[in-house]
């Protein structure tokens, strides 16, 4: 039985989370303070790089199953924009603003695309 070769989605995807997470850990870190942006700015860049980079990959994938990934994926978008939501709602009620929050919420798009993209991939590509 052959298997076919699919790009390395959850390694790329499990890498770019880890970026986030540790953007965010160094947001909290040094919050109520003056937050120097540069580094949780570089780690949500490159974490983004690696969703695009993820996505673009997984296009580029003969006879992927697209409609099985769309079903599963769109209903895990659906819920992970709901938790990201919610996170972004407690960092405005607790008065984060400015470039701490833009950096966040931009985590928090991140997130909550990419988690639904590898629930999807897991799902799709054994269809």
């Amino acid at each position: 039985m052959t298997e076919r070769r699919l790009p390395p989605v959850t390694q790329v995807g499990m890498t770019s989370l880890a970026l986030i997470v540790a953007g965010g850990i160094y947001l909290s870190a040094h919050l109520p303070n003056r937050v120097p942006l540069a580094p949780a700015i570089v780690l949500l860049a490159a974490s983004a790089l690696l969703l695009l980079g993820n996505l673009v990959s997984l296009q580029r994938v003969e006879g992927f199953a697209w409609d099985r990934f769309i079903d599963v994926a769109k209903w895990a978008l659906l819920a992970y924009a709901i938790t990201a939501g919610l996170i972004e709602y407690a960092f405005v009620r607790n008065h984060l603003s400015g470039g701490p929050l833009i950096v966040l919420t931009l985590s928090l798009v991140v997130y909550a695309v990419h988690v639904p993209m590898l629930i999807g991939f897991t799902v799709a590509r054994y269809a």
